[in-house]
């Protein structure tokens, strides 16, 4: 049987694909790995498709032992990775024989590494996904010492590449955003939003919380409440407290809380890798915006 042996997880080990989408109306959130780009490189240096399933893991601390012949590839932020303790290095291709230990250490900067494995995990899959979503506890549970991981049969040939240089994690992020359906709640929204937040301890693949200086609702909104409302991942809700939450894959479907601000969904790989304490400040150029 093609599989891997689950020997250490690390924090947080968790199977994911490229998500679930097309299901909010059942209140299935789209889920799937935070940082989508660096799920598809590993995926490409094992020789998978794109949207293969791999193991997303929390600050490190995954071993895994091959109980077959396959290639494994580690990416996202700067990670050491070693095969029966020799040091083989992150973002290339590394084969490994039947009984051979890989084991990921703690990123230097950001959060999550992402290991793909030629043939993907091939857990079984729910709504047509193999990803785990922390918020509704569908898809496969995190990995616990001793689960085995079935493989599914090598699709593609290995590809390294000359140079693949992994993105290091700011401590600092300007994170572009359009604005929201009711960016019109709060006041002065250039010195409110606009402001340097900190991430706090409290976040997770729902959505970032964030600490700063409370958002204040314009005269007329203050006591206003809304109906649920369709909620997009990278929205900024606002809450009765006024500090905002990011909402990531694994969020609500839907929300009684304004949204003031959408972030660009090419900033959302950044997000996945924002630490507690790392500081964010949002920024638009829109005229609704800056008014």
């Amino acid at each position: 049987m093609r599989a891997l042996e689950v020997l250490e997880t690390g924090p947080l080990a968790l199977v994911q694909d490229l998500g679930r989408p097309g299901y909010a109306h059942l209140g299935v959130p789209p889920s799937g790995a935070l940082d989508v780009p660096a799920l598809k490189l590993a995926n490409r240096l094992v020789g998978n498709d794109e949207a293969a399933a791999g193991v997303e893991s929390l600050l490190g601390g995954l071993r895994l032992r091959a109980k077959t012949s396959c290639t494994i590839a580690v990416t996202g932020p700067p990670v050491a990775v070693s095969v029966d303790g020799r040091a083989v290095g992150s973002h290339a291709p590394v084969w490994l024989a039947p009984g051979q230990v890989a084991a990921i250490g703690a990123p230097v900067t950001g959060l999550r590494c992402y290991l793909a494995v030629s043939g993907g995990i091939a857990v079984e899959p729910e709504l047509g996904s193999r990803s785990r979503d922390v918020l509704s506890e569908i898809g496969p549970a995190p990995l616990r010492v001793g689960d085995e991981l079935p493989l599914g049969p090598p699709s593609g040939v290995p590809s390294g590449a000359d140079v693949v240089l992994p993105a290091v994690a700011s401590s600092e992020l300007v994170v572009p955003v359009e604005p929201g359906p009711r960016a019109h709640w709060f006041a002065g929204p250039a010195a409110g939003l606009a402001q340097t937040w900190t991430v706090t301890a409290e976040s997770n693949r729902v959505g970032l919380r964030l600490d700063g200086t409370a958002l204040v609702r314009e005269d007329g909104y203050a006591e206003r409440e809304l109906p649920s409302e369709g909620l997009l991942t990278g929205a900024i809700q606002v809450p009765p407290n006024g500090l905002p939450v990011v909402f990531l894959a694994d969020h609500p479907t839907t929300g009684g809380y304004p949204v003031v601000a959408v972030v660009r969904r090419a900033s959302l790989p950044a997000l996945a890798q924002a630490r507690p304490g790392t500081l964010l400040r949002f920024h638009s150029s829109t005229r609704v915006w800056n008014r």
